[in-house]
Parts: structure tokens; C-alpha cells; sequence
């Protein structure tokens, strides 16, 4: 594999403590690929709004990532941010707002996520106004779906072409829809377009709430391509904590001690990155080896936490990967 210089920056200089496991991390990725192995990353937080598409993309169009599981939020602010960029208003000195400014930004229709805003007219309502008529055209048709396929079915249409304000190439969700990627959203219903999907419920817009597809069918569609990935090894790559997280890393113990199914792996790689204080009475926080206890990591499994901020780490660690 070409060595960049961002590679060769972290083999320099990343030689110890937080420093020292990304690029243990990163090598161990490697390995597994190289093994022929396959790797599902997780996305909590905001990440799409910190705009880690221009790397997550190019991991997914290169075969480096196999499957996405992640939150309605992270889901939707991809294409929030292809469709409406440049209206976005970013606050530098976001933590000396006051009061009355964050009520200012409220009157302007400017959602802040730390010092991002996302303007809700041209990114929530002109996304909401495309997907509010694929829920009634299905519903017509008797058809129901997962959260994913709608937007799967927006970004491999063209529905929302005319309104890109960034190059397609740096939207994961973009990357990940030309794949067809597996993607599983647990949770969807906690976010804003699962909140407008409740209001077109409420408002008989869309007369049946069981429309969507559900969690529980999301892990039931997710134990299966589990089982037919199980000739090649697979790793779990987690950005935050979370459900985005914590919802597909049940299915091996799921497997095990619920379905009494026998020979299914366990996961073959484990790297998080977190902030989150290490604390065993936090899911998130909790050091990998609690995992070995429930079933969802062995002995011998590859384990990496990384305690940093993912918005600086994660595109330096999938640049690695890349050999940029």
C-alpha cells in the first residue's frame, strides 16, 4: 500500500499513550482488511454535521467500511449538509452565547449543534417536503420500509440534485447509497425527521405510524447479514457511545444465548473512540474487556479505546487506513 504523508506523519510522531493507540488501531484495521475481514462503524453525536463525510466517503467507495450503523441524526444531517451548506452559519465563540442570543438564533430558524447552525428551511423542510410524499405514495401502495431506503431511494433518484451546495464525493451518505451499504438506524424516531414523521401521523398526513420499519426489525434484518458475513471476520469500529453503538453490538450475544445458534463469531476487531470518562457504570465509558462478559468480544480480540475528541481523530485514523 502507497504510503501518504499523512501516514507518515503518525508513524513519526504518534508513538505513545492516545497518540500510540490510533496508530495501533489503524494498523490493526488494516490487518483485518487484509485478512479479508470486513468492518462496521458506528455513528453517534453529530458527526455528519462535523462534516466527517469528506473521509468516511472515501473509506466507504474504497471498501474499507462494509456497514453503517448510526443515529436518525447522523443519518439525516448528511444530506442536510449536502442540500443546504452553504446556508449553514458557523459560531466560533459559541461558548460566550448568552441567553437571548441562543433565543435570537431560535427566531432564525438556525438549529446549534456547538458552533454549527443548521438552517431548518432549506435543510429539515426542503428534505421533509420529498420524503413526506414517498411515505404517502408507499402507504398508497401498501409498501413499508426502513428510514435508510428513503433516503437511499432520494440520493440514487436525483430528487434533491437541483439544491447540492457541496461535491457529492465528500457526502457519506451519497458513498453509501451508490453501494447500496448496509445501514441500521436503532432509535430513528429520535430525530427530527422521525419527530416530523409523528406529526404527519398526528395530522393523518400518513394515516399508519407502523409505516416505518422498527428497531426491532432493524435488528431482525441485522442478525441476518450478521450470519451470512460470518465466513470472514468482522470488526466494529465505534465513533461515540450510544445507541448507535451499544444496538448492534447485542446481535452476537443475541445469537448465542437467545437463539441457542452455535459456531457464530464473535466480533473480530474493537476500537472506540470516545470522550466519555471511563466508568464501568457507563455504557459508554465502560473499557472494552466488560464486553468479554456479555458475550461480545473474546479473549484475543483486537481492543482499542481512544480517548480523544473523534471530530480530530477519526479522519486522521480513516487517512491512515487509506495510506493518504
Amino acid at each position: 500500500m502507497a504510503v501518504g504523508p499523512v501516514s507518515k506523519f503518525i508513524d513519526r510522531h504518534y508513538r505513545h499513550f492516545n497518540a500510540a493507540v490510533v496508530k495501533d488501531a489503524a494498523t490493526a484495521y488494516r490487518k483485518l482488511l487484509d485478512d479479508g475481514g470486513r468492518m462496521l462503524v458506528t455513528l453517534a453525536g453529530a458527526m455528519s454535521t462535523a462534516e466527517l463525510g469528506i473521509s468516511l466517503a472515501e473509506m466507504i467507495r474504497q471498501g474499507k467500511v462494509h456497514a453503517i450503523s448510526c443515529t436518525g441524526a447522523n443519518l439525516e444531517e448528511d444530506v442536510y449538509n449536502l442540500v443546504a451548506h452553504d446556508h449553514y452559519r458557523r459560531i466560533p465563540g459559541y461558548r460566550y452565547l448568552t441567553g437571548k442570543d441562543e433565543e435570537k438564533l431560535l427566531q432564525d430558524h438556525l438549529n446549534r449543534v456547538t458552533d454549527t447552525c443548521i438552517p431548518e428551511h432549506e435543510a429539515m423542510r426542503r428534505i421533509e417536503g420529498t420524503i413526506l410524499e414517498l411515505w404517502k405514495r408507499d402507504e398508497k401502495a401498501g409498501l413499508r420500509k426502513f428510514p435508510h431506503e428513503y433516503f437511499y431511494e432520494v440520493l440514487q433518484k436525483g430528487l434533491l440534485k437541483k439544491y447540492y451546495q457541496i461535491d457529492p464525493k465528500d457526502s457519506w451518505m451519497m458513498a453509501a447509497a451508490e453501494k447500496n451499504l448496509p445501514i441500521i438506524v436503532p432509535g430513528w424516531e429520535d430525530s427530527t425527521l422521525g419527530n416530523m414523521f409523528a406529526a404527519a401521523c398526528i395530522q393523518k398526513e400518513v394515516k399508519s405510524p407502523t409505516l416505518i420499519r422498527s428497531g426491532i426489525e432493524y435488528m431482525i434484518h441485522f442478525s441476518d447479514w450478521y450470519q451470512k458475513t460470518q465466513k470472514t471476520p468482522l470488526g466494529f469500529f465505534q465513533i461515540g457511545g450510544g445507541i448507535a453503538g451499544d444496538f448492534p453490538i447485542c446481535v452476537v450475544p443475541m445469537l448465542h444465548q437467545d437463539l441457542k445458534k452455535s459456531g457464530v463469531p464473535l466480533w473480530a476487531y474493537f476500537c472506540q473512540i470516545s470522550d466519555s470518562t471511563t466508568s464501568y457504570g457507563s455504557y459508554s465509558g465502560a473499557v472494552p474487556n466488560e464486553k468479554i462478559t456479555w458475550g461480545k468480544l473474546g479473549v484475543n480480540t483486537p481492543q482499542f479505546v481512544i480517548e480523544s475528541d473523534a471530530t480530530i481523530v477519526a479522519p486522521l485514523l480513516f487517512a491512515y487506513v487509506l495510506g493518504q
